[in-house]
């Protein structure tokens, strides 16, 4: 058999994270490493866990977040206020690749668990603090929500209508710095394939949306002031829009540039006149008169049904799409035709998730796991350690673990 047939390796197999982690940012992080291989354990709380256990109850009776980010880990429930519990945890880390933390600032330095003193005691340990302003600086103990940072990184005041500013409908700065601390992990085990020595990465939420906010900060730091809030418009690209149809449904329509224009004009807005017409030519005119251009797309494709709308753009060539809902989204054609979704399993039974975005070679789909329940693996994981049945029962019943 051809060996390009055979089922290679995950790129992260034998690699083992272990994560003290919460709500988004970090569990996001650790569920690419799973994803690719790596054997993540989480590390929750005895009462509770993981306070994003409890956002919601929409999928099954589990939340929505966590099963999205926490699928493919194992979940110890360990008490870090108490020293049996911290005494466990080093012993987990001392045959562990990485560590990943979010926990609030200060909070992972009072219990020796910041990046620093990490790697001091385990020099091949990747240690990865993930925060919301960074370690220092006068909002380093600010308290920082995955809303907030959008807010003071300016994301809120880009997002939005004139009239309205509006936050991202998903954790943007959560994600930001998740994938961030991701890419920061790879990094850090490639320099040690090299050095043989692992490190810290440090990473907040504000700096990966600050980075994230590029465009808007550099058109306004060198252009004199921001770009307007547009709704789904383009600030600086017109025709770049959402545009009614015949049945109802909105279909988004890009120009990019001055020949996709005349293209539009010609073969869908049936205008040819406005290819050359000053008011319209060039995007800075389209722009400038953004309101007469899209009145000249609207009142073509009202006319039409979103499908004929559709077709007649993709036959000139022309970018669009539908405004879909994430009804559409679990529905869409393009995921079903990829066979993009699979079952995992849950505390609540099976329930269908997303193959990971990286697809490996050879078309390969890295396995995805279950999403635990709290404390799932916490028996096995301490008996692996040499524990014995009554040491494991005498941590449960002094609440040491669960």
């Amino acid at each position: 058999m051809n060996d390009s047939a055979q089922p290679q390796p995950l790129p992260l197999d034998g690699i083992t994270v272990v994560a003290v982690e919460q709500a988004v940012s970090a569990p996001f992080a650790t569920r690419q490493l799973a994803d690719l291989g790596a054997r993540v354990i989480k590390v929750e709380r005895p009462d509770g866990g993981d306070f994003a256990r409890a956002y919601d109850t929409a999928v099954h009776g589990l939340a929505s977040h966590f099963v999205w980010a926490n699928r493919g880990k194992e979940s110890i429930a360990l008490d870090l206020k108490e020293a049996r519990g911290r005494e466990i945890l080093e012993r987990l880390l001392a045959d562990s690749d990485v560590f990943v933390q979010n926990l609030a600032q200060g909070a992972a330095a009072r219990l020796g668990l910041d990046a620093a003193a990490l790697c001091a005691r385990h020099p091949r340990l990747v240690a990865v603090d993930i925060s919301g302003y960074g370690p220092d600086g006068p909002y380093a103990h600010k308290r920082a929500y995955d809303m907030l940072v959008q807010c003071e990184a300016g994301l809120v005041s880009v997002t939005g209508t004139p009239e309205q500013p509006v936050k991202a409908g998903i954790p943007a700065a959560d994600i930001a710095a998740a994938m961030y601390a991701f890419s920061g992990v790879l990094a850090a085990l490639l320099r040690r394939g090299v050095t043989g020595r692992g490190g810290p990465v440090e990473v907040s939420m504000f700096d990966a949306l600050a980075e994230w906010m590029g465009h808007p900060l550099y058109f306004g730091m060198y252009g004199g002031e921001p770009p307007a809030r547009t709704g789904v418009a383009h600030a600086v690209i017109a025709p770049y829009n959402a545009f009614p149809t015949a049945d109802g449904p909105l279909v988004l329509l890009s120009v990019q540039n001055d020949r996709e224009w005349r293209r539009l004009a010609e073969q869908v807005l049936e205008r040819p006149e406005l290819a050359e017409d000053p008011d319209h030519a060039t995007n800075v005119a389209r722009t400038r008169n953004r309101t007469k251009t899209d009145a000249a797309v609207t009142e073509a494709l009202s006319g039409m049904t979103a499908g004929e709308a559709v077709e007649r753009l993709e036959r000139a060539g022309i970018a669009c799409a539908r405004l879909n809902g994430v009804a559409e989204l679990a529905a869409h054609p393009q995921l079903a035709a990829r066979e993009r979704w699979q079952e995992v399993a849950s505390p609540a039974g099976p329930l269908r998730t997303l193959l990971p975005p990286i697809t490996l070679p050879g078309g390969q789909a890295p396995p995805t796991g279950a999403v635990p329940a709290l404390g799932e693996h916490t028996g096995a994981l301490l008996h692996a350690l040499g524990m014995t049945d009554e040491q494991v029962a005498a941590l449960r019943r002094d609440g040491v673990v669960a």
